[in-house]
């Protein structure tokens, strides 16, 4: 390979970085809402909640059952420590490194 193909792949590595990033990027933030939220006791009847609670379901059921939750009720809210949103940014935050590595193994330019 010469210079300039290996400049174009490093390019091409770069920009999928980038996006793998910014997509498990932005599944970390829902993630970290949902926690927040569920930790201080938000409103879920509030519109901004809900959508946080719907769209991280998804993303949240396979680490469900994983721990129990634990439940603190309050006067005014109740308070959840929720473990499976934990483990769940843990593992996506891992999940997105491997496919990163992986990608940047597979396309390394060969000698």
């Amino acid at each position: 390979m010469n210079t300039s193909q290996v400049q174009h792949t490093h390019e091409k590595n770069l920009k999928f970085r980038k996006v793998v990033t910014y997509i498990f990027g932005i599944l970390e933030v829902l993630l970290a809402f949902r926690f927040i939220f569920k930790l201080l006791g938000a409103n879920p009847g509030s519109p901004f909640v809900s959508a946080i609670y719907s769209l991280s379901e998804l993303f949240l059921q396979p680490f469900i059952g994983i721990f129990r939750t634990g439940v603190a009720q309050g006067i005014e809210t109740t308070a959840y420590l929720e473990a499976a949103t934990l483990i769940a940014m843990a593992v996506y935050a891992l999940l997105a490194y491997g496919i990163i590595r992986i990608v940047e193994i597979m396309k390394k330019p060969q000698a």
